[in-house]
């Protein structure tokens, strides 16, 4: 007695609506930490990153730096990353993969300059050389804050959503469908012809003076 074992193979349709759901969800992920990312990064430069004193004749004298005054590098990143979000709908297959290859490497920027720029402490030297007159005066009592941290999470946010264009890009629709690869607009299905033997098309016929029995 031979006993056959036969594999079942899945079908291409039954993957196809898989497929689907996880292009609609990754790009509704993309989207949403692309933007949120983007828009925590501009925000945290504008911020202040640190701040301390210096001497001067009437004592201690306070100084701040904000983001912008730290490092333009997040606020500059967060912004390309922003239009290279966008122009991932605008491009197809390898143009998408090297849009969605900028967008990553702009929120790894994006990280790596907010962390560097989070002990920094030159721009607040160059504050205190010109609040004291003094090009060796350095800060004094240097502190702080939290908000080089926040812009690195606007960056993992930017890098997280060109990881997804990456990986399921090739998925996501374009901002066009209604065009061919051409340029030309795909013709609309035309409406079925009327059905002369139909009674309301007769009436109607008749009711423009034509002879609905005439061949």
């Amino acid at each position: 007695m031979i006993v056959e074992y036969v594999t079942a193979v899945p079908h291409p349709r039954s993957e196809a609506p898989g497929s689907a759901r996880a292009g609609r969800m990754s790009l509704a992920v993309a989207l949403l930490c692309g933007a949120l990312g983007a828009a925590v990064a501009l925000l945290a430069t504008r911020q202040r990153w640190s701040e301390g004193t210096v001497t001067v004749a009437g004592g201690p004298f306070p100084l701040i730096a904000k983001g912008s005054d730290v490092t333009g590098v997040p606020a500059a990143l967060a912004i390309v990353g922003l239009a290279a979000l966008v122009a991932v709908f605008a491009v197809r297959r390898a143009g998408r993969l090297m849009v969605a290859g900028l967008l990553a490497l702009c929120g790894a920027g994006t990280v790596a300059a907010a962390l560097l720029g989070a002990s920094d402490s030159a721009a607040l030297d160059e504050k205190a050389a010109q609040a004291s007159g003094d090009t060796s005066a350095t800060v004094e009592a240097l502190t702080h804050t939290a908000w080089p941290y926040v812009a690195a999470v606007g960056g993992a946010l930017i890098l997280l959503a060109g990881l997804l264009a990456l990986r399921y890009g090739r998925l996501w629709p374009g901002m066009s469908g209604r065009y061919e690869r051409g340029g030309t607009p795909r013709p609309r299905r035309r409406a079925p012809a009327p059905d002369p033997d139909r009674p309301e098309e007769l009436w109607k016929a008749l009711d423009r003076g034509e002879d609905p029995t005439g061949a």
